[in-house]
């Protein structure tokens, strides 16, 4: 008995070793010596100081498919966190917003720019005999696969997950498509269309007019921040399985659960009318569907959006106003309606919700008399919550967002300084790797040689073969 102890016990401890081994190996972590460990097993806290640790995801390469929004939105976080992102792109042409927009000649859009920074461009002809043998080197040093072609792009191209997996078993191969599997699984879907498929474009806008799409790129940058998450898990997961697996995330699905309290609010409709949206306090019967809601708050606090002075020739100068039940006391007096705290009508939150429009064009006229930020500052100090309508010049312009790194600005060399938008999630021992866009293939010669290990001759006869750079275009005949 004791002997089966023994080896039981023999038989953990090898798991752990090799378990240990394989996670350093999987994330092509080296230390340079064993970390020494705390009490519970762990490694200890770095003893460097904060921020001065490396980046969340150094050491994690990405092999980046992705084009457009949807697939370089999830890979540009993903590069702000520290990956090493590969952008794998088509010889002469690249990315097609590179040429999409533009608003400078001559050089890449800000489409692209805004969407690609801090990754490295590699040019490679994937119907080339040598550049899918380059592709092919690429997987088997790279952690994750994104892409965001359209359905079953990806197989043609001979990069079947079957094919990826025999050449790196521990590649995650990550992937942004429409719809989930289903009838419409095979359809090419862009931004508006998810946000209709997603069931947002059904509940926004007002009740008389049509259904509206949002100006927030819910479906694409939504979908990729989505995506992100995917990525992280399956790589954590890596760590205790040792293999890959495939992460999907389709628009539609995207959409929706950023639609979800819309969902919520259909299945509390079998139960009767909803209180809180505008139409119930107007005496307009509900149909069978979530309705339209205006500027209508979703998480059930009365709120709405109102002029502020200078309205006539700002179309911005409009703020978003909560009449929050705890801060009540503090609007009426705010507005001049000291008796709404005590009188029937007004005194209850019950009481307010078939008058909501008359409360509000009330506190309209207060808002009018003032600037949006003279509202928001007043309100603030009685914890009356309150937003400014930002336009985006206002946010461009706003120095606490410089501050954050939430708006930077970067140096191009084509096109000269231009803004982007930062890493929106701050991690405090993390900082941030927000650098510009690559040129088209820049980074080509320094992923051939460093990343793959081609020798000089190699890199010279891969570029004699033409598998990384434009066909030549036929000379023109000459005129008779």
């Amino acid at each position: 008995m004791a002997t089966k102890k023994t080896a039981r016990a023999k038989s953990k401890a090898a798991a752990k070793k090799s378990a240990k081994r394989a996670s350093r190996k999987i994330l092509k972590f080296k230390p340079k010596k064993a970390a020494a460990k705390a009490g519970n097993g762990q490694p200890r806290p770095s003893a460097k100081a904060w921020g001065q640790a490396g980046r969340a995801l150094d050491g994690v390469r990405i092999l980046d498919f992705t084009h457009v929004q949807s697939g370089p939105t999830c890979t540009q976080l993903l590069a702000y966190m520290g990956a090493d992102v590969i952008k794998v792109e088509r010889p002469g042409i690249g990315d097609i917003t590179r040429g999409q927009l533009r608003d400078v000649k001559g050089q890449d859009s800000l489409y692209f720019t805004m969407l690609n920074g801090s990754k490295r461009s590699i040019t490679i002809d994937s119907k080339h005999a040598k550049g899918r043998e380059i592709l092919d080197r690429l997987v088997k040093e790279c952690d994750v696969l994104v892409e965001n072609f359209a359905p079953g792009a990806l197989d043609r191209m001979g990069l079947t997950f079957e094919h990826i997996h025999k050449l790196n078993p521990r590649m995650i191969v990550a992937s942004v498509k429409g719809f989930g599997p289903g009838p419409y699984e095979d359809c090419k879907v862009y931004e508006n269309v998810a946000q209709c498929a997603g069931g947002s474009a059904s509940t926004t806008g007002f009740r008389e007019g049509p259904p509206l799409v949002t100006g927030a790129q819910i479906g694409d940058s939504g979908t990729g921040l989505h995506l992100a998450l995917g990525i992280v898990s399956a790589l954590y997961q890596r760590v205790r399985t040792g293999r890959g697996q495939k992460v999907l995330c389709a628009m539609q699905d995207g959409v929706l659960n950023l639609a979800r309290v819309k969902l919520r609010d259909q299945q509390r409709l079998a139960h009767g009318p909803l209180a809180e949206y505008s139409q119930f306090g107007e005496g307009v019967p509900f149909g069978k569907a979530t309705p339209r809601a205006g500027n209508d708050s979703g998480g059930g606090q009365p709120g709405w959006i109102l002029k502020c002075k200078g309205w006539e020739s700002d179309p911005d100068a409009y703020i978003y106003f909560i009449t929050q039940a705890p801060v009540w006391t503090a609007i009426c007096d705010l507005i001049g309606k000291p008796e709404w705290k005590t009188e029937p009508d007004f005194a209850t939150p019950p009481a307010r919700l078939p008058r909501l429009r008359q409360i509000f064009d009330t506190i309209e006229q207060w808002t009018m008399t003032k600037t949006k930020f003279e509202v928001m500052d007043i309100c603030n100090k009685h914890d009356i919550p309150v937003g400014p309508i930002l336009s985006m010049k206002e946010i461009a312009e706003e120095p606490s967002l410089r501050t954050t790194g939430t708006v930077v600005e970067v140096d191009h060399p084509g096109r000269g300084k231009y803004l982007t938008v930062g890493n929106p999630i701050k991690l405090s021992d993390s900082p941030p790797d927000v650098r510009r866009s690559p040129l088209l293939g820049e980074h080509t010669d320094e992923i051939l040689r460093k990343v793959l290990g081609y020798s000089d001759k190699d890199v010279a006869e891969i570029k004699g073969s033409g598998a990384i750079t434009a066909p030549e275009k036929p000379a023109k005949a000459e005129a008779a």
